[in-house]
């Protein structure tokens, strides 16, 4: 995978937002950045880009993006029920009408019984979310940059799917 394959999946996003007048939040863990980063390389997207949090830590999980704290203590930040929370968080919290998360394993250890390569991403909008579970081959860099890649099409896949703002 290169760069222009994730510049483009950036681009078909933010092309469907504008389309549809509605915008984008981010919340990012094994990622730190790059789903942003990534989104913010694209022509006109301050039309559509809300911001971002970028929550590294498990406590900021909960403090900045407002992940229940009990479900962080009894799943752990590698779950899939913590990416639903943080996409639904950083939708609510940045205003945003559409909310994008990556939490996940990049290595090079395995983290809290979670092997290297497990990743979840989530979509969380008005009309609920979608969760997808990651098992990614490589190393760090090769890790984050597949999520990055993978979130994007998840949330153009969400975008084509999803009825059109009224």
């Amino acid at each position: 995978m290169d760069v222009s394959e994730t510049r483009l999946a950036a681009a078909a996003a933010v092309h469907r937002l504008v389309e549809r007048g509605e915008t984008l939040a981010t919340a990012e863990s094994l990622t730190g950045g790059l789903v942003a980063a990534t989104i913010v390389e694209i022509p006109g997207v301050s039309a559509v880009y809300r911001g971002g949090l970028v929550v590294y830590a498990t406590d900021l999980k909960a403090s900045l993006a407002g992940v229940p704290e009990l479900l962080l203590k009894e799943r752990g930040p590698v779950d899939p029920q913590v990416a639903v929370a943080l996409a639904a968080g950083c939708r609510e919290r940045c205003g945003a009408d559409w909310g994008l998360a990556t939490t996940g394993v990049a290595g090079p250890d395995p983290q809290d019984g979670k092997p290297v390569g497990r990743v979840y991403i989530a979509v969380a909008g008005a009309a609920g979310s979608a969760v997808r579970e990651l098992q990614l081959d490589g190393n760090r860099d090769v890790i984050r940059t597949e999520s990055v890649m993978s979130v994007l099409r998840l949330l153009s896949d969400t975008l084509q799917e999803a009825p059109n703002p009224s």
